[in-house]
């Protein structure tokens, strides 16, 4: 029988549980207590299968591009959202997230260059 993964947010209200009990399956020792999880324990599915594609690539941005068939804006900013995940994000990720989100939406049409030059915050040189 395949293992379930423990879910890390509470389904009611979206906190992040806390692990108070382990159990040994072999001598049925019980610790319980407040218990740090890992980082990692809390991700989402699709946030854990993007750092073990990224690992599985030892951080070769094109593989992972390859590997999960998505494009080169599209790695950045889902590395820079396991980064904020993880806590471990700087100011400048965030904001060369959005300007890769920005550069996406406009290569597939989604938006004008006028809106992606408002969304970017670049002052026209038309005055």
């Amino acid at each position: 029988m395949k293992r379930k993964a423990a879910i890390g947010k509470c389904p009611i209200c979206e906190t992040r549980l806390r692990v108070t009990e382990l159990t040994c399956p072999s001598c049925s020792t019980r610790i319980v207590s407040d218990l740090m999880t890992c980082p990692f324990c809390n991700l989402p599915s699709d946030a854990l299968a993007f750092l073990w594609a990224f690992l599985k690539a030892r951080g070769n941005i094109k593989e992972v591009e390859k590997d999960l068939g998505i494009s080169y804006p599209t790695v950045r900013k889902r590395l820079d959202e396991l980064l904020a995940s993880l806590d471990l994000a700087s100011g400048a990720e965030s904001s060369s997230t959005h300007r890769l989100e920005v550069f996406e939406r406009l290569r597939k049409g989604e938006i004008s260059v006028d809106e992606a030059v408002a969304a970017l915050g670049v002052e026209s040189k038309e005055a």
